[in-house]
């Protein structure tokens, strides 16, 4: 039965889907709706064709069977390059510890609530890949505060594989792939070990993959971290560093690599829908670590620790998690695509109070993030229901058009105009005084692999794995070896969890029958400069020396905020 018209509204709007909005179709049942085509036609079956008599071919008029085809062929959007499989849900965050003295963010103020959006992933995987492959986690929030979005993009693990922001697509192609055999690492693990054992840095990534962490049980049991460094500015204009934790309720359990083809492709995303449809929640306490900026450089002066590279994390014991918050995930989605497929997380939305700092590969995420959607969803992709602020005032700018624009701002003025002005707010951060002054020339920086990047990954090995510990990181490291294709590859991995510990080291050539080298410091890598070596022919990536070379000193803080390095006056002020 077709429906029947009905009168106009008072506001000269008609019931019905005359004026749907997106929540009421998110929330409209089957029965509700009435079958049409996509310009709104009604037609009285799914399934019906027009032909020339009843064997005869189709007609090009049939409208309907042309509008349900043309849009079948287009129903997919590009996967994720990086995290395409995934999952999440919807829940809320509130402030529990207040923390305006730390930062002006309207939403760390006491008893505020706001709304969540969350999805976990994989990372290297494709979209159909394993739920319990062995992998980084991917773990964002978007935070729909007052102020806009607050978009926290983060993984499972404080740390990852790189600190030069280049090597990030590099690294992202070793993990697919390999472009002659079509073999993820699963069958050939030639590209994944050449590239670690080229980039040493990685190790302390390793270290956690190929532990316990590297198969978390599940979503709701591994904790997040943002892993990159924020500044906190309050509403004086003071600010410190900082580092944000998610720390799970359920607390943390993982899957053994035997147990892990006993699971379902799909087990994280059943475990986490199930436990909210059944009314468990799952919840993350919301924690951060701050440093004054004079700390940061005395960290680094005394313990060689960089608070702007993602291999290093701070100690726990000299900068302790001071909670702020929690949140929890009580909804599902009602659709996948247009609630987890759709959503874009973009680490550069911030709002007053959270600013970013110069850690290279956070500075380099600012921009890819919204480029990369920009691409996969469209120019517009913000205005998408899942990815649309939710603030109490009108919000207006000068970006117009493009496709899918939805929301084009109407007939206001699409440049600053003095005719019909735009309104405009306080200045509530002072940006010279939060980013300081950087002096200097253009420099080219890569990277050195230096001592103290095998301290972190050292005391897991040797304080933090138990007997039971080592052996399935052993047995983890040395099976997924076996389908390496260069045994020099082998060895050079092997001489850097030597760096690590000899045990480990001797534990690995046991396990492979493969004797690795006897130290980095005779060694060349491809992706960083070898700050152990004494022999310049050994000492720059590729053999290739810096341009500014300056006698043996290669980048010497390795791009640390070390002393000197902030300017205390301008603090002061």
């Amino acid at each position: 039965m077709a429906p029947s018209a009905t009168p106009a509204a008072p506001d000269g709007k008609r019931n019905g889907d005359l004026h749907r909005d997106y929540n009421d179709d998110r929330n409209a049942s089957s029965e509700d709706t009435v079958y049409t085509t996509s310009s709104g036609a009604p037609y009285p079956h799914p399934y019906e064709v027009q032909r020339v008599g009843e064997n005869g071919p189709l007609l090009l008029q049939d409208h309907h069977l042309i509008d349900l085809i043309s849009h079948f062929d287009r129903e997919r959007i590009p996967e994720r390059v990086v995290h395409a499989k995934g999952g999440g849900a919807h829940g809320y965050y509130q402030t529990t510890d207040p923390m305006d003295d730390l930062s002006q963010a309207d939403m760390f103020k006491a008893g505020k609530k706001v709304p969540v959006s969350v999805r976990f992933s994989t990372v290297g995987g494709e979209s159909g890949s394993h739920d319990c492959a062995r992998d980084p986690r991917g773990f964002s929030v978007k935070f729909r505060t007052e102020e806009g979005n607050w978009d926290v993009v983060a993984n499972n693990t404080p740390v990852f594989f790189l600190r030069d922001p280049a090597k990030f697509p590099h690294f992202i192609h070793t993990q697919k792939r390999d472009p002659q055999n079509h073999m993820t690492h699963a069958d050939d693990s030639t590209m994944f070990w050449d590239y670690l054992s080229q980039n040493p840095e990685s190790v302390h990534q390793v270290m956690i993959l190929m532990g316990d962490r590297g198969i978390p049980d599940g979503w709701r049991k591994m904790h997040g971290y943002y892993g990159h460094t924020l500044k906190l500015v309050n509403k004086n204009g003071d600010w410190v560093y900082g580092q944000m934790h998610m720390k799970s309720k359920q607390g943390t359990d993982f899957i053994t690599q035997a147990d892990s083809a006993n699971y379902s492709p799909d087990y994280a995303q059943k475990d986490l829908y199930n436990a909210i449809e059944k009314g468990e929640y799952p919840g993350w306490n919301v924690c951060w670590q701050t440093m004054t900026p004079k700390e940061a450089e005395d960290l680094w002066e005394n313990e060689k620790i960089n608070i702007f590279d993602l291999t290093h994390v701070w100690p726990q014991k000299r900068f302790p998690l001071r909670k702020v918050g929690e949140f929890f995930l009580n909804e599902n989605v009602k659709n996948y695509f247009a609630e987890i497929e759709q959503i874009a997380f973009n680490p550069a939305h911030l709002v007053p109070g959270i600013e970013p700092t110069a850690d290279p590969v956070l500075q380099s995420r600012l921009f890819s993030y919204p480029d990369a959607h920009r691409h996969r969803v469209g120019v517009n992709y913000q205005q998408l229901p899942v990815n649309a602020p939710r603030v109490p005032y009108r919000m207006a700018n000068f970006q117009r058009d493009g496709n899918m624009a939805f929301l084009n701002q109407g007939s206001r003025m699409s440049y600053l105009s003095s005719i019909s002005p735009i309104q405009f707010r306080e200045r509530s951060t002072d940006l010279d005084k939060v980013h300081s002054h950087f002096i200097g020339g253009a420099v080219t920086f890569l990277s050195q692999i230096r001592p103290e990047d095998f301290v972190a990954p050292r005391i897991l090995w040797e304080k933090v794995f138990d007997d039971g510990a080592k052996e399935r990181f052993v047995e983890n490291v040395s099976g997924h070896m076996s389908t390496c294709r260069k045994e020099d590859i082998i060895k050079r991995q092997i001489a850097i969890f030597r760096e690590v510990s000899p045990d480990l080291a001797t534990r690995l050539e046991k396990a492979t029958g493969v004797k690795g080298h006897d130290s980095i410091a005779n060694m060349t890598f491809n992706g960083t400069h070898n700050g152990f070596t004494k022999e310049d022919s050994k000492r720059y990536a590729n053999g290739q020396k810096p341009p500014s070379h300056v006698g043996d000193s290669i980048n010497p803080n390795n791009g640390a905020p070390a002393k000197g390095t902030h300017n205390f006056e301008v603090l002061a002020q």
